[in-house]
């Protein structure tokens, strides 16, 4: 469901109100809640999207609880019914609720799209809200509100540069990269610092893993393979020599890779070829139990496995690639935990449909890299990637 417009939202006001005056604000939000998908229960929730309006500004607090657990589709509705009440508000020049609102953009543990929801509404009526509150936001929970604070300090960053103050324009980038996830920003504060002097591990900022034990080849003509369950998914052993595509012996081959998006193509690592598949293990040495994402990006059909469970599958084959492509939830043990990666390649002929490989990182909910350490599978030795 798309985000309502203007002229939707209009036409909303002037439909008749049937039946809602005795309707308090918290039973009409839940009936928002409960607008089902496709426009069904849609009638009512114009209704109750009415009444939550006539509330006024006093409503806007409840408003932006009930987006905590709200799917997409009444999100929407309770999202357009805030807007339509700050709208009403400000035009008839009267105030918000600015402290309620500013409690709730504070309070982390909120929904990101309401808080962030909050601070426009805010900003809109006390233009000095950003120079409040983005200075300690860069380590925010919400991708959005993050990447405002991350704008701010490169603002006076870029200032400082201006100035012909090199040092003060070196910790300003330095600043916004602590708080920095988004590719784009990242990118350009790593130019910038660059220009300053400074280098940057790129990799090490994003969590990219960067070594890995590739095992291939096994069969995956006509797509066979993606389904099979082949040895190194039941427990990988590094010394070992399986039996791959074709009789082919499907050995261990130590990776590291220097890419500052932590590429590997596995057209140079383990020969050109198609319909296979190769498997990437890694040993990822974790300082506590924590929640963390895998991210990765491939051209090829991927399977995702942490510590012996598949968290993720998508059979998918040449449809673009992008950094953060697939997403998916897992957690790590105190200690020693193993990644292990399926990738599959097909038999297409054609010459953009050649490339075989991935990059994979692990990070928390909002895109930092969280701390972890990578043993290389044929040493005991660690390095930090924290």
């Amino acid at each position: 469901m798309r985000r309502l417009g203007n002229g939707l939202l209009i036409a909303i006001l002037l439909l008749p109100v049937v039946c809602v005056a005795a309707d308090t604000a918290a039973e009409a939000l839940v009936r928002l809640k409960a607008v089902g998908r496709e426009g069904a229960g849609n009638e009512a929730a114009t209704r109750a999207w009415k009444e939550v309006v006539r509330q006024g500004p006093a409503a806007l607090p409840a408003i932006l609880q009930a987006m905590d657990d709200a799917d997409a589709a009444s999100a929407n509705w309770l999202r357009t019914a805030g807007d339509a009440i700050v709208e009403h508000t400000l035009t008839a020049g009267k105030s918000l609720p600015a402290e309620a609102l500013e409690k709730f953009i504070r309070q982390s543990h909120h929904n990101g799209a309401a808080r962030r929801l909050a601070y426009e509404w805010l900003c809109r009526l006390d233009p000095k809200t950003p120079d409040r509150l983005l200075p300690g936001m860069l380590q925010d929970p919400s991708p959005e509100l993050r990447r405002d604070a991350v704008d701010a300090v490169l603002s006076q960053a870029r200032s400082q540069r201006d100035k012909d103050n090199p040092d003060a324009a070196r910790a300003g980038y330095r600043r916004a990269l602590t708080g920095a996830c988004d590719k784009d920003q990242v990118e350009l504060i790593v130019k910038e610092l660059d220009k300053l002097g400074v280098k940057v591990d790129v990799a090490s900022h994003f969590g990219f893993v960067r070594q890995w034990l590739l095992i291939a080849p096994f069969d995956n003509h006509d797509g066979v393979g993606f389904n099979v369950a082949y040895p190194p998914e039941k427990g990988v052993d590094p010394k070992a020599v399986y039996k791959g595509k074709d009789g082919k012996e499907a050995r261990g081959i130590p990776c590291t890779t220097t890419d500052p998006y932590g590429a590997i193509d596995l057209n140079k690592e383990c020969g050109k070829q198609q319909g296979v598949v190769a498997y990437a293990y890694a040993v990822i040495e974790s300082p506590k139990e924590q929640a963390i994402q895998v991210r990765a990006g491939t051209l090829n059909a991927i399977k995702i496995f942490v510590n012996g469970k598949e968290i993720l599958h998508r059979e998918e084959y040449h449809h673009g690639i992008d950094m953060d492509q697939y997403v998916a939830n897992a957690i790590l043990k105190a200690g020693r935990n193993e990644l292990l990666l399926k990738i599959c390649q097909n038999e297409q002929k054609e010459e953009w449909a050649q490339a075989w490989g991935f990059q994979a990182r692990l990070c928390d909910a909002v895109g930092a890299a969280v701390p972890f350490a990578q043993v290389p599978v044929n040493s005991s030795k660690k390095q930090s990637t924290d």
